[in-house]
């Protein structure tokens, strides 16, 4: 029983910090105060007063005191448990594709850049310090890890532009991973003596980084994986990305050596793209706001514990420490100005990464905050005894003074950086949207008020007085849309597709969470979406239009399943990517005429009548040329469209029975037992409606020959000998499947579709029955004249060598081969 009150207390310290903590958000609020400089400064003034042995005598308070007493901040705390909280927590919302537009700049930020602090910090350090070069560089790389949880909070307060955010975000996250490395490869070095040359250090360096990355990459794609096995269980999807975050970091860290940061950063932007892909959306948001109260409490946690440890690391701070922090400040802030405003520019205009405007190098300058790693990797050394008394006390005081100039200087001082470039200001575009959506919100409010008015029997002068006030405001941002000049017949049309495009968006997200659409389905349809949408973003309607158009195109993975079946006759991947085809279209005809239906109408309200006219044409063409997508499929394939027909009804259908069973105990009409009972009898129906139906392509090649009236009347024994011969061919709508002027190596036989052969004389259409491509075998000369699919087609090849055989081994089909290509001949017609 000694134990108890070693247990109580510590459970008294830890419940007491928390909610020290939380009740400091209110407070910064109120303030105006960024939250975790408030919560550093309260750590810090508790320390003192524990210092100063003021509470002491108080009953509850001074055991409080005792109990923070023995919780003590260390390294291995810090990496071990609040570490990958705050990583994959950050890392897990960052928009993947933003984050790989900018991925350039954010890895010379974060590798490069951070090279260069840490050289320029360690040669101005120890030019006065007296201390060894070694001690001076890992005291370089130890300040230059930068930290984005205050300036990120900033940002939200302020409203600052996403791309800034991810700049910072981004940096952050690939420096911390680069400042570990660099400092193990530094102390080691320090503590040891040892000096490994470059092409060694750069080796290790990269073997780590990336071996850290691809553990990271390999644990998030399996937990992923798990993840899409489970059917409806939200609790076990939390637990799972929380065992991810530890696990990659644990993995990586300890049991292979390599970056734990790397590791859990990669594991969380896989998460974070891949996994609301296999999660339904109510339960990603479930999921999202775990991580951000995760997120949360590790932050408030650990800045109050740095707080509390400053006292005690600061007690050694002298004039001479005051000095080697001024020269470090100085150095560190030159360092970064020489990277954003010297080098960076520079790339930009190699083009070797994307322009970043000087506002937002401007807030990445002073917005370089140090925080948790840097406290962490300072603790390292203090911790350790490997390292001299005066070397601990060097990297402590100065690692510490620097931390809390960036908190309580940079900090509360970054919204008037932001400010003062107008970064936190709207768009032409966005005060143009936002004085159009008053103007209609505010004028249906003043007429509603009237008909609430009459039917609570209001007086007249009151609901004139209030509906009037809200007409004068409705006149007012009308009055203040129209003298906006600033926006062209483009601009509204580019705004009214955006806000298309996210009401497509919320239409897979119903289709998906509802169980009619599959999870790669879903996936596949969201990144042709982001494709939209950052097409718009950077070339406007006309590059919407020309990726709407591309989206329907045959991709590479189908051109792979193609070869696969043309080269070595494997026809599963190709029937899988004709079905997944049919799911793709099916998922966007439907949710293009949910946004026809429900969304275009309440966007023309806001972009105008002309700009309303202009989208309701381009949605009009994505439907129409999805439909004809869909109908190709379908008219190929009838019995597998009939199947996917039926099995959506029957989802939806089941679906429905679900809704109406909770609508019955939420009404108290069935007890919860009935509930559960009928719900799992709906998952069994749903488990066998999940499998897609069995595609059969039509390709068998017996089959195919037996639909060629050229072959029927054949012995079955003949048949098998041409099937034999023949190679089946599925060709796309719109394939070309003979150029004019390449040398003849095979005839056709089409067995079911329709081609088009552009002739000199003009185009000739050919069918299910015809073939094609035999005079240039016979001739032996070019072709002349181009056969295009008009749609899918299941062809029969016969190569050159098969030809003569076939030829001398089936007399009667040879005479009407040679009957057809002598009129052919006469015709000039060759192919």
């Amino acid at each position: 029983m000694a134990g108890e009150p070693v247990l109580w207390s510590t459970v008294l310290g830890l419940t007491g910090l928390l909610m020290l903590a939380v009740l400091m958000l209110p407070a910064a609020r109120r303030l105006e105060f960024p939250y975790t400089v408030l919560l550093a400064a309260v750590g810090v003034l508790i320390g003192l007063l524990d210092a100063l042995t003021v509470s002491a005598e108080l009953p509850v308070i001074g055991d409080f005191f005792a109990a923070l007493r023995g919780i003590e901040i260390t390294a291995e705390a810090v990496f071990f448990i609040f570490l990958p909280a705050l990583v994959f927590e950050a890392a897990m919302v960052l928009d993947v594709r933003r984050l790989l537009d900018d991925l350039g700049a954010i890895l010379f930020m974060a590798v490069v850049g951070l090279l260069i602090s840490t050289v320029i910090i360690g040669v101005s350090i120890w030019s006065i310090s007296g201390f060894t070069l070694i001690a001076c560089l890992m005291l370089g790389v130890i300040v230059s890890a930068t930290d984005p949880v205050a300036v990120v909070a900033i940002f939200k307060e302020v409203g600052a532009p996403k791309r800034l955010s991810i700049l910072v975000e981004g940096e952050s996250l690939f420096n911390d991973a680069t400042a570990i490395l660099l400092f193990t490869i530094l102390a080691g070095m320090l503590a040891g003596g040892a000096e490994p040359g470059l092409l060694e250090g750069v080796t290790g360096f990269l073997t780590v980084f990336l071996g850290g990355a691809l553990v990271g990459w390999v644990l998030g794609r399996l937990f992923v994986w798990i993840i899409s096995k489970l059917e409806n269980m939200p609790m076990v999807e939390r637990t799972l990305t929380i065992c991810l975050a530890y696990l990659s970091f644990i993995v990586a860290e300890h049991y292979l050596h390599t970056s734990g940061v790397m590791a859990v950063v990669v594991a969380a932007l896989v998460m974070g793209s891949r996994g609301r892909t296999v999660i339904a959306p109510h339960d990603w948001h479930g999921l999202h706001d775990l991580w951000e109260q995760i997120g949360f409490w590790a932050n408030s946690i650990i800045f109050i514990l740095v707080g509390l440890a400053v006292p005690a690391i600061m007690m050694g701070f002298g004039s001479q420490q005051a000095l080697w922090l001024l020269v470090l400040i100085l150095s560190a802030f030159a360092a970064r100005a020489l990277i954003l405003f010297g080098l960076l520019p520079l790339l930009s205009r190699w083009h070797l990464v994307q322009q970043v405007s000087v506002g937002f190098r401007t807030v990445m300058f002073w917005g370089g905050l140090r925080g948790a790693v840097a406290l962490a990797l300072a603790l390292v050394v203090i911790e350790s005894p490997q390292y001299s008394e005066e070397i601990r006390q060097f990297v402590g005081i100065l690692v510490t003074g620097f931390v809390l100039f960036t908190l309580f200087v940079n900090a509360p001082t970054i919204g008037f950086v932001i400010k003062l470039f107008r970064l936190d200001q709207l768009s032409a575009s966005d005060v143009a949207v936002r004085d159009r959506a008053l103007a209609l919100a505010l004028g249906r409010i003043g007429d509603n008020i009237e008909r609430v008015a009459a039917r609570q029997e209001a007086s007249p002068e009151t609901t004139a007085a209030i509906a009037g006030a809200y007409r004068s405001r409705s006149d007012a941002a009308q009055t203040a849309l129209e003298s906006l000049r600033e926006l062209s017949l483009r601009d509204w049309e580019h705004i009214g597709l955006a806000n298309l495009a996210a009401r497509e968006r919320a239409a897979y997200d119903h289709q998906f969470e509802d169980g009619f659409m599959p999870s790669a389905t879903y996936r596949i349809l969201g990144e042709q979406l982001d494709d939209l949408t950052d097409a718009l973003r950077m070339g406007g309607p006309k590059a919407y239009g020309r990726t709407a158009a591309r989206s329907l195109e045959f991709g590479r993975d189908f051109h792979i399943a193609m070869a696969l079946q043309r080269r070595f006759g494997m026809t599963a991947p190709l029937a899988r990517a004709v079905a997944d085809r049919f799911a793709r279209l099916s998922g966007a005809r439907l949710a293009l005429a949910e946004v026809a239906a429900d969304g275009l109408s309440k966007v023309r309200e806001l972009v105008g009548a002309e700009a309303g006219e202009a989208l309701e044409r381009r949605l009009h063409a994505r439907r129409e040329a999805t439909e004809a997508a869909l109908e190709s499929l379908e008219r190929q394939y009838p019995d597998y469209a009939r199947r996917i027909e039926r099995r959506l009804l029957q989802q939806g259908a089941l679906r429905l029975e679900e809704q109406s069973y909770r609508r019955m105990y939420a009404d108290g009409l069935i007890s919860g037992e009935v509930l559960g009972d009928l719900i799992e009898r709906l998952r069994d129906q749903e488990r066998e409606q999940e499998r897609l139906p069995k595609l059969d392509l039509g390709l068998d090649p017996r089959r195919l020959v037996a639909q060629v009236p050229l072959f029927q009347g054949l012995p079955e024994a003949r048949i098998d000998e041409l099937a034999a011969l023949l190679k089946p061919r599925l060709v796309l709508p719109g394939e070309r499947v003979v150029t004019r002027g390449e040398q003849g190596d095979a005839m056709y036989f089409i067995s079911n579709g329709a081609l088009r052969v552009d002739l000199d004389s003009g185009p000739v259409v050919l069918g299910s029955g015809d073939f094609f491509g035999e005079l240039a075998l016979i001739t032996h000369q070019p072709r002349n004249a181009d056969v295009i699919a008009s749609g899918f087609a299941d062809l029969l090849l016969l190569r050159t060598v098969d030809f003569q055989r076939f030829m001398a081994a089936n007399p009667d089909t040879r005479e009407k081969i040679e009957a057809v290509a002598r009129e052919r001949l006469g015709a000039d017609g060759r192919m």
